[in-house]
């Protein structure tokens, strides 16, 4: 349920279960006391099935075993790894102890790395061997060298000032790394009381989470996540899904990421379902076996992630009958995908999810049981206990139906980005509202339709142009299985419409063809005057398309950077 003004823009989320009051590890042991013997983590590429019991337990012994280590409650502790179970015990283990999470990206680099260690003060971390092209322990041995003569809890190094242990998984010992399989081991008497001590002492409102934004200008943001942030944002989302102990949950999305660890793994812990991890990344094939190998209900993913499924060859050899929800999320959906998930995944009721990290990060949802023009064509309502309005240029509310950035408050903002109180207020407000930086439209039933990014809005000779709306009719050409539009860089309208296009499979055809199918059916001026056929689009780990990569490359295959480098770009009024 819902208030709002009918004039105007504004809406607030209303009824529902009231707001939780419980920390990330209060919400396992409560899952764990309720329903200990159900099925809590399945880690299909680990063969590793525990239960609610199993997984609390060694989340304690593994917590006691940080703390033995030396880390005290409050200090930061890193995770650089791709999905797996010690992933998901880390996240519980590191709660329990006190310690606030920091989730690093596995496509980070060398100095990607040592910026988020240092920003934060990371006193340990938590790390794979390798995944695909990253050497996670060379890399991390090539910034601290210092290691591999230190002791385990006392590394001294030159460019990581504040880390002291470095944890690794797998079975290999190497020296100065302690092995993961250990931590439980070094878990005594005096460190096992000290979790319990815990237990009653850390608080929904204490930090527990440090999720670095992508950084696609300027370097990476933590922000910074509270306890009460995430458990009450995972539990209104399973809600939404109406998931249950019956449920199994398949996330193929980074764990790393709010969409895998809150609305994934934490919110599976709050309605007592089961997580299924089909492997350390994504991979089209393994996630339809496991949804068809586990009968999962539910499935996560953004949506090139359901193209990839949906375009698989061996689809059809799946019987993924056993499907009922699921959330699509990260970027903006395809109207004609989200038709075919609903159908040929048979996620009937699978919902579209809205929101950012900064806001832990759910702030508008789809229900389940909404109408199907309603589910393909906006992000859903509110969430409860969140409110949320539309404004224009000049901070004011703008009537239903018009468009403006979308801003949005309540328990779920982030308490600031890490150290940077000068980013912090550029993003929110004296009165605590988020600022997206996202247009949106809100109709009169509260419903919001995200219809592009305020610095993505194309403006071509004084015209605003939205992406979005050019990508959705280029969408229902034969040939075209995606679209994304930017604009690049023009010295006489200012910018102009480009497109890359990524046809289907077998597919042929010509930018000529593409502008041809434009001609009559929209305005000459959203005409794309570039067509680009690519084979993908350049993705952050979390599928999230680059479109400031793209605009960057063709400006540069058109000799366009003196003209984007001298332009003048009204967009940078934008307070985001």
């Amino acid at each position: 349920m819902q208030s709002s003004d009918r004039q105007v823009s504004y809406v607030c989320g209303v009824g529902g279960p009231p707001l939780l009051h419980r920390t990330v590890g209060g919400i396992l042991d409560d899952t764990a006391r309720d329903g200990g013997k159900a099925l809590a983590l399945v880690s299909r590429s680990q063969n590793i099935r525990w239960t609610y019991a199993e997984l609390a337990d060694r989340a304690e012994r593994t917590a006691a075993g940080l703390l033995a280590l030396g880390l005290r409650p409050g200090e930061r502790i890193g995770i650089w790894s791709p999905n797996n179970a010690e992933w998901v015990l880390t996240q519980f283990a590191a709660a329990k102890a006190g310690l606030i999470l920091v989730t690093i990206n596995p496509a980070y680099r060398l100095r990607e790395l040592e910026y988020v260690l240092n920003k934060v003060g990371c006193r340990a971390l938590v790390l794979a061997e390798a995944f695909k092209s990253s050497h996670y322990i060379n890399m991390l041995l090539e910034l601290a060298p210092e290691i591999a003569q230190s002791e385990p809890g006392r590394l001294q190094a030159v460019r990581l000032p504040h880390l002291r242990a470095a944890i690794a998984l797998g079975t290999q010992t190497r020296a100065g790394f302690l092995r993961f399989a250990e931590l439980q081991s070094r878990a005594d008497a005096a460190s096992r009381a000290e979790v319990a001590r815990l237990a009653s002492v850390l608080q929904p409102d204490d930090p527990i989470n440090i999720q670095f934004t992508s950084g696609t200008t300027g370097s990476p943001k933590g922000a910074t996540l509270t306890h009460g942030n995430i458990v009450n944002n995972a539990y209104q989302v399973a809600q939404r899904i109406r998931l249950g102990p019956e449920d199994r949950l398949c996330i193929p999305v980074p764990l790393y990421h709010c969409f895998g660890m809150v609305m994934g793994v934490l919110g599976c812990v709050t309605h007592g379902a089961a997580m299924v991890l089909p492997g350390e990344g994504f991979d089209a094939g393994s996630v339809l076996e496991t949804v068809a190998a586990e009968r999962c209900t539910a499935l996560y993913g953004v949506p090139t992630m359901f193209i990839a499924e949906l375009d698989h060859p061996h689809f059809a050899r799946h019987d993924l009958s056993s499907l009922r929800t699921g959330i699509m999320a990260g970027a903006p959906c395809p109207i004609e995908t989200m038709k075919r998930v609903m159908r040929d995944l048979h996620m009937r009721e699978v919902t579209i999810c809205y929101g950012m990290t900064e806001t832990s990060p759910v702030s508008f949802q789809s229900e389940v049981d909404d109408p199907i023009e309603k589910r393909v064509s906006t992000v859903g309502r509110v969430h409860p206990f969140v409110e949320a309005k539309i404004v224009d240029e000049q901070g004011r509310t703008v009537p239903l139906g018009d468009k403006g950035e979308l801003l949005t408050r309540g328990y779920s903002v982030m308490l600031g980005y890490w150290d940077d109180d000068a980013q912090t207020r550029e993003v929110i407000d004296a009165a605590r509202w988020m600022h997206t930086g996202d247009l949106a439209i809100m109709d009169a039933e509260g419903y919001c339709n995200i219809v592009g990014r305020v610095k993505d809005m194309i403006i071509r000779g004084g015209e605003n142009i939205y992406p979005r709306e050019i990508e959705e009719f280029l969408y229902t050409h034969p040939q075209v299985q995606a679209a994304q539009v930017f604009g690049v860089p023009h010295p006489q309208f200012g910018e102009q419409v480009c497109a890359w296009i990524k046809l289907k499979s077998g597919a042929q055809c010509a930018a000529e063809d593409i502008v041809s199918f434009c001609r009559g059916q929209i305005a000459h001026y959203k005409i794309p005057s570039h067509v680009e056929f690519v084979e993908d689009f350049p993705m952050t780990v979390t599928g999230k398309v680059q479109k400031f990569v793209m605009r960057e490359r063709m400006a540069q295959r058109l000799g366009l950077e003196e003209t984007r480098k001298s332009s003048t770009n009204p967009r940078q009024r934008n307070p985001c």
